[in-house]
């Protein structure tokens, strides 16, 4: 179970664009939902830690609630808003204080009724800036039949925290037990390549909207779950099309949304659609895998629709594979179907193994015996003149990539070919699997040391 279902649950609803995911920011402290000018952002239910005067609980952001028409994402996002509400021991039902009570909030309202075993349910009126105006504002909405309404500004903090004193006052007790350490997963790629089914199908549960459309998802979001003991946070992101493509707004602001998990996951999950091949779009999300230092597996997704399969199917995809990412020849990789679950669960050992690797250190007298053990395997070469490369020691500086300072006598004399003979010795032999590496040079004088050279192993 992970900390958001451990956790007291306060669910966010409300019709779209009276700011549920500006109140949902201000309760958790961070800029973590997605906020434009635009109805419809949030979609899927967005868990986040919250805490107030000492008591930790979870706020759950949802979709806006429409019942006057129907789309692909509407029966999706109420469906994903009962879920939120099924969960939650309190929930907050948000209006919009400038507008007025609106045909759209009574049928909310009428659909609260009719659900059976409603918690607590809190009238919140947003918008409310003015003080001496909010209570008038919010005298409005008492029609709706759902007790005192509470003004509220979310952008300016103001009558908030008089709101929260009275929620927490009805959530349970949180248990003592700390949260474990979660293996951070981002499942990052192109548009409808299937990262949300992909989500579904490793929770086990709809967390996500899917849907044939392409740019579903918009938020990060958030998911801990347990598998075997370990605990894993996955984080699924936007489609990301060429910059060229994308115009500033909501998907703008989900593509930042998913680079940024790129950078805080400990491992990636580089989703490719296997009945569409390896695009170049697929090739620039993996440079910004390596860019950013991070974990990663290549995750084959569709495999169920590939015709023919035989039993040679699964290693001709994976010699093209490697050939297009050569730069990936680190990560590990899997033929899967979201769809139908098919080799879904065997994904995790794959993330526990790349994960592993990205947060391994090893001691500096292993490393140099793994040194001498390349260097008696193949010397470094010599230059023209007769100069021999030497190896003095390494040491790893630190982890989250393995990154590793060696000093010699002089960098230029290691080529290429020698520097990739070396990461591969190290990486089999100290089972760096599923990560990149960076590997530092450092010459012996402090001349050459000025000259060294950086370079990050792909």
């Amino acid at each position: 179970m992970g900390w958001y279902m451990a956790l007291p649950i306060v669910a966010v609803i409300g019709r779209p664009n009276v700011g549920k995911s500006t109140l949902v920011n201000r309760l958790a402290g961070q800029q973590a939902a997605i906020v434009h000018d635009e109805p419809g952002i949030t979609r899927d239910r967005t868990y986040l830690r919250a805490d107030w005067q000492g008591r930790d609980f979870t706020v759950v952001d949802t979709g806006g609630l429409v019942f006057d028409e129907e789309t692909e994402y509407l029966p999706l996002i109420r469906q994903q808003a009962l879920t939120a509400i099924s969960q939650a021991q309190v929930v907050l039902l948000v209006v919009d204080g400038q507008a007025g009570p609106t045909a759209a909030d009574q049928d909310i309202a009428h659909w609260l009724r009719t659900q059976p075993q409603m918690p607590p349910v809190f009238l919140v009126v947003n918008k409310c800036e003015s003080p001496t105006q909010g209570l008038t504002q919010a005298a409005e909405f008492w029609a709706l039949g759902f007790g005192e309404p509470w003004p509220v500004s979310a952008s300016h903090g103001s009558g908030v925290g008089d709101l929260l004193d009275q929620v927490v006052a009805l959530l349970p007790d949180a248990p003592t037990e700390s949260e474990p350490e979660a293996i951070s997963v981002a499942i990052v790629g192109r548009p409808n390549v299937g990262k949300s089914s992909l989500l579904n199908a490793l929770v086990g549960e709809q967390r996500a909207i899917v849907s044939p459309v392409s740019g579903t998802t918009r938020d990060a979001i958030d998911t801990l779950v347990t598998h075997e003991g370990q605990a894993y946070r996955f984080i699924d992101t936007a489609g990301i099309r060429r910059k060229k493509y994308v115009d500033y707004g909501a998907e703008f602001f989900g593509i930042n949304r998913a680079f940024k998990a790129i950078r805080r996951a400990d491992v990636v999950l580089l989703v490719l659609d296997a009945t569409e091949g390896v695009t170049e779009q697929d090739q620039r999300l993996a440079g910004r895998i390596v860019e950013e230092g991070r974990a990663c597996v290549l995750v084959n997704n569709k495999w169920d629709a590939i015709p023919n399969k035989d039993t040679y199917t699964v290693n001709v995809y994976e010699t093209q594979l490697r050939s297009q990412f050569y730069y990936l020849d680190w990560a590990e990789t899997i033929f899967l179907s979201a769809r139908t679950g098919q080799r879904v669960q065997k994904l995790y050992p794959l993330i526990q193994r790349a994960a592993e690797g990205h947060r391994r250190r090893v001691s500096t007298s292993v490393l140099n015996e793994v040194i001498q053990d390349a260097v008696a395997w193949q010397s470094p070469p010599a230059s023209r003149q007769g100069r021999q490369g030497r190896i003095y020691y390494g040491t790893q500086v630190q982890a989250q990539p393995p990154t590793i300072t060696l000093f010699v006598n002089d960098p230029k004399l290691f080529k290429d070919n020698y520097r990739r003979f070396l990461e591969r010795h190290l990486r089999e032999n100290l089972d760096f699997t599923g990560t990149p590496m960076r590997i530092f040079w450092r010459g012996k004088t402090e001349r050459a040391a000025g000259r060294a050279q950086a370079t990050m192993v792909s």
